[in-house]
């Protein structure tokens, strides 16, 4: 029950925007030949943002571009796009740790920093 307040406040606090814009930014890049390979990896954040507790982000090993092909993948999406992404999550989360009541939005916006510094070859699953 917890977890279902806590989405709810989530969402309508800004988690709808948040997901909307990786969303946004998911199509964008699928238009594009040259950023096929981020698109999924964009819709995964996504659906992370509109609805983040009660899962969690993990790095897939048995993916078909978690090796090499990953690792340049996820360079070049740091140098294009990631950094401000997650710098963003940062500075949201340096404000939510203010109150007490915003701490677990904080973890939440760091996960999503983490997550929107090397987007490929992760995964979202429900926790146990």
């Amino acid at each position: 029950m917890i977890r279902l307040i806590l989405n709810i406040l989530w969402f309508v606090l800004g988690g709808w925007l948040s997901g909307l814009l990786w969303l946004f930014g998911g199509a964008i890049l699928a238009l594009t030949v040259v950023g096929l390979p981020w698109t999924f990896a964009a819709w995964r954040s996504a659906s992370y943002s509109f609805w983040p507790f009660g899962r969690e982000v993990v790095w897939q090993d048995a993916h078909p571009v978690a090796g090499c092909l990953g690792v340049v993948l996820n360079i070049v999406w740091f140098v294009v796009a990631g950094w401000y992404i997650a710098l963003t999550h940062l500075l949201i989360a340096v404000v939510e740790f203010v109150s007490i009541i915003g701490i677990p939005f904080a973890l939440k916006d760091l996960e999503l920093a983490k997550l929107a510094l090397a987007p490929v070859g992760r995964t979202i699953r429900d926790k146990a």
